[in-house]
């Protein structure tokens, strides 16, 4: 089946969905290519972002169109014609053909690039821009687009005429709002990719630049100039993207975040560099970048602290900097602090939590207190999964093992505390886990455990034939 297809090829008689062979029979000369969704899919996206340098509101219309959100952007490029003349020649010397056209609605301007390509319709002037044209640009679907021929319905200015009711009774209140958003009689709202930032600052170049020394000298002046905006609402910076556009066409965008909102522009310059140096793909400017775009996607406002008398403020801001410089350079998620739940499930009771955004609360968390002169109750160190032990024997019902191994080695145990038992949270699950008893151990090389019993002897763990088994045992952990 044909998926796509160039001019030449619709002027040969050939359309989408007619069938391969039939296309050959009519042009045995015909070039075809493997139609590829995913990859078209990507190069739409890539088309997008390149279209943020216009407007940062930029929609998907699969699977070949883009909505652009140009209200208040046009006087930037010189008005809207010289905005969609740019755009159309940009695109066009990155070999595409580019249909466009500017409308009051979205509905009504892809209406237009179906038919009319390169038009201007005002507000208020839709109706009558797109009269003319047949019932097909709407895109509408083929079952409807039939059923309006067969009614003798066959421009958009036949439907027009007759009332909406009619209309909507017909072929149904979609169509209706379709045709109505087309005429410019409403218009439903486009989704864009991204969320709209905060704020937006950008630099453009009549030369391309390509040197380190000059992206950086453009992203400090950037940095000053969004700080500058920023003060002036009280606010400060919590995440920042970098968007490096190239001459031709790729767009590449870095993103840091930060603990605290950040007010001081040497703070973004010293995070992308460490975010720079630290990419696993470094920056290619490839033939140059023609503009360069710093914004603020995620801002607060910033409260006043007392910084001069107070040094834990101080301590406070040195720690937040330094998470904010690692996690720049390896990710923020793999910088974390660990934060205590309410839960005496051993392996449940601490949460790792990105320290950029929890520092504040692993400050203030209230940990157990450890009794003085006591062995601690909890092992140094906890494995994620417990692992599974030998145990020839043990005192029932609820003794220590005398020897287990573990990882093909055999502990005699010499020293026992225990049990301490924890039985599940039945609230939280569905009766699968098992009821543990936990015993700190001591072998005779001076290594101590913590083991645990799977299972109670009677009532809880059972063969495949239902009779009662023995409960498996596991070390959880290791003490100092």
């Amino acid at each position: 089946m044909i998926h796509a297809l160039d001019e030449a090829a619709e002027r040969l008689g050939l359309y989408i969905g007619q069938p391969l062979a039939n296309a050959r029979a009519m042009c045995p000369d015909l070039k075809v290519f493997d139609a590829d969704t995913v990859a078209d899919a990507k190069t739409l996206s890539d088309i997008a972002d390149w279209c943020d340098r216009f407007t940062p509101l930029v929609a998907l219309d699969p699977p070949h169109g883009l909505f652009l959100d140009i209200t208040g952007c046009a006087h930037l490029f010189g008005g809207e014609a010289a905005l969609l003349q740019a755009l159309v020649r940009a695109l066009g010397r990155q070999g595409f053909a580019v249909s466009a056209a500017i409308a009051g609605t979205s509905v009504c301007a892809r209406t237009l690039t179906r038919q009319a390509t390169g038009t201007i319709v005002a507000d208020g002037e839709e109706a009558r821009a797109i009269s003319r044209f047949p019932v097909s640009a709407l895109g509408a679907g083929e079952a409807i687009t039939t059923g309006l021929r067969r009614a003798g319905l066959k421009t958009i200015g036949d439907v027009t005429a007759r009332s909406p009711s009619e209309i909507t009774a017909r072929f149904g209140a979609r169509f209706s709002t379709l045709l109505a958003h087309a005429l410019g009689q409403g218009d439903a709202p486009i989704n864009p990719r991204k969320p709209l930032p905060d704020y937006i600052v950008e630099k453009p170049f009549a030369e391309p630049i390509a040197t380190d020394t000059m992206i950086a000298m453009t992203l400090s002046r950037l940095a000053d100039t969004l700080i500058a905006s920023m003060e002036k609402q009280g606010k400060g910076a919590r995440r920042l993207e970098a968007a490096f556009f190239r001459t031709d066409g790729v767009v590449r965008a870095i993103m840091v975040e930060t603990g605290r909102p950040v007010t001081q522009s040497k703070v973004i310059d010293r995070l992308f560099r460490e975010r720079l140096d630290a990419l696993a793909d470094p920056l290619d400017p490839g033939f140059g970048f023609d503009m360069v775009r710093l914004s603020a996607s995620r801002t607060e406002i910033v409260v006043q602290e007392q910084r001069d008398l107070d040094a834990h403020v101080h301590d406070n801001d040195e720690l937040a900097a330094l998470i904010d410089r690692i996690a720049a350079r390896i990710g923020g998620k793999r910088v974390v602090v660990h934060l205590p739940e309410d839960t005496h499930i051993p392996e449940c009771a601490v949460l790792a939590a990105p320290a950029q955004h929890h520092l504040a609360a692993a400050m203030q968390a209230e940990w157990p207190a450890r009794t003085e002169s006591e062995p601690p109750l909890r092992p140094l160190r906890l494995f994620d999964k417990p692992e599974p032990i030998k145990v020839p024997f043990a005192a029932v019902p609820d003794g220590p093992p005398h020897q287990f191994t573990w990882r093909r080695a055999l502990h005699a145990v010499v020293r026992v505390e225990g049990p301490e038992r924890i039985a599940m949270e039945w609230w939280r699950q569905d009766g699968k886990q098992l009821t543990r008893d936990y015993f700190r151990i001591e072998d005779a090389e001076g290594l101590r455990f913590w083991i645990f019993r799977d299972g109670l002897y009677e009532g809880e763990v059972f063969d495949g034939d239902g009779e009662p088994a023995s409960p498996g045992w596991y070390v959880h952990g290791l003490f100092a």
